[in-house]
């Protein structure tokens, strides 16, 4: 159930960084004021990819992958690629790719003008959705 909730919740997540991406990309290519729609986007991508982190932790702690990894030992898991991916590396660039967010959204705050803090967001956030796109089990998602 928290996995199936975990990969539709990961719909909303990357819709709405894509948005956060685009409208600071906008926003600082056409120097337009930042408003209050401006932050409400940013920071309804942050708090997305909050919810999406615990989440994450939750699926993770309860699958079977973790079941596998506790039995076989790091030593195993580490040398299937499969299970490196699932349990090492998408849950540890997931949380780097939170972390960029939640730091592009803090300093684009301490920013006095619009263009800083749509560059701000554009650079953290850009990266951000860069790291999720590389790291979505595509094989799995479109599969259950």
């Amino acid at each position: 159930m928290i996995k199936m909730i975990h990969s539709y919740w990961a719909y909303i997540v990357l819709i709405v960084l894509i948005l956060a991406v685009f409208n600071a990309i906008k926003g600082f290519t056409s120097k337009k004021e930042f408003g209050t729609n401006d932050l409400r986007i940013s920071l309804f991508a942050l708090i997305a990819s909050h919810i999406q982190l615990i989440l994450g932790f939750i699926a993770y702690y309860m699958s079977s992958f973790y079941e596998t990894m506790r039995g076989v030992g790091m030593g195993d898991v580490m040398k299937n690629s499969e299970l490196r991916k699932l349990l090492v590396e998408h849950p540890v660039m997931m949380i780097i790719a939170i972390i960029l967010i939640t730091v592009g959204f803090s300093k684009h705050k301490k920013k006095a003008t619009a263009i800083a803090k749509f560059k701000t967001i554009s650079i953290f956030y850009t990266i951000a959705l860069l790291i999720v796109l590389a790291m979505i089990p595509w094989n799995l998602w479109f599969t259950n």
